[in-house]
């Protein structure tokens, strides 16, 4: 069984990014869009600009460990698209985690911001 919270469809990343918002930060960029729903979806995506298959699977597991911590204080009923930056490699868990929290603070998403 599939899990909810996960973007697969070309067509939601498609109009997420074509509808929706962006901020960018230090190691991550973040884009987003209301999906009216009771709940919120993810998707983390690192290119091949990050490096080999080692640093982008890499990234993206910095990127979702960051996520988790957060997600507990986020407003309900977005889509979010996570995208990591070259800069990203080398870094610990916890600096993606200021920079995702920083994202998210730009684009006014956290509840208790």
């Amino acid at each position: 069984m599939l899990r909810p919270n996960v973007i697969r469809k070309k067509s939601d990343f498609d109009s997420i990014y074509k509808k929706g918002n962006s901020v960018g930060d230090r190691y991550v960029v973040l884009f987003w869009r209301k999906n009216h729903l009771d709940y919120n979806r993810t998707a983390f995506l690192a290119s091949k600009k990050v490096g080999n298959s080692v640093r982008r699977n890499r990234a993206r597991r910095l990127m979702k460990e960051g996520y988790r911590y957060l997600c507990d204080g986020l407003d309900s009923g977005y889509d979010f698209i996570f995208i990591s930056r070259n800069t990203i490699n080398d870094k610990k868990a916890d600096d993606v985690k200021k920079s995702i929290s920083s994202a998210l603070r730009k684009a006014k998403i956290k509840k208790n911001v």
